[in-house]
């Protein structure tokens, strides 16, 4: 099979001139490169470049598809925590009110859960549309996966003794001095 530049010969596109430049030039190339190059094709160092860019971009896509399934495993292990913390609120007939994006929500509990909820040991968060009542561990181990599923966590005050304090019956005058 006869090369293209025979065949341009042939059909008097190319004059042998013009084809001895060409060679001699070729010949001129290779001499100068120093031994054991290879020379590298414009084609090859583009494909190269290709393959690289789409590595990367790969690359990219894996380390974006790892975070979905990350967020979505922390998601699950929140519901898991709501799901198996969570308090029953259906006896309430106090309303509790609270801020929630910028917007004032209303549940109903009953009394001891309003006043645990006001001393941090209570908390309420929100998961699957819904508000739930979880005690302050678990709402703490929540706030460990993601902060924004607790949407009212009191801090607790040094001075809370608890429902255990064995003074909780007894006030304190205000006229004694020590």
């Amino acid at each position: 099979m006869p090369s293209l530049q025979d065949q341009l010969l042939k059909t008097g596109l190319a004059d042998e001139k013009k084809a001895k430049a060409i060679r001699n030039e070729k010949h001129k190339k290779r001499k100068q490169q120093p031994k054991g190059t290879v020379e590298v094709s414009e084609a090859e160092a583009r494909a190269r470049k290709a393959r690289e860019e789409k590595s990367e971009r790969d690359r990219q896509l894996n380390l974006q598809h790892q975070k979905k399934a990350e967020k979505k495993a922390v998601q699950a292990q929140i519901r898991q925590l709501v799901e198996t913390n969570r308090l029953d609120r259906s006896g309430g007939e106090t309303s509790y009110q609270f801020v929630h994006d910028k917007k004032i929500k209303k549940i109903f509990v009953d009394d001891t859960m309003v006043d645990q909820l006001s001393r941090g040991r209570l908390a309420i968060v929100f998961v699957n549309d819904a508000y739930e009542i979880v005690a302050e561990g678990v709402a703490r181990k929540i706030m460990e996966r993601d902060e924004r599923a607790v949407v009212v966590l009191h801090d607790r005050r040094k001075d809370d003794a608890g429902d255990d304090d064995p003074y909780a019956g007894y006030e304190i005058p205000d006229d004694l001095m020590w």
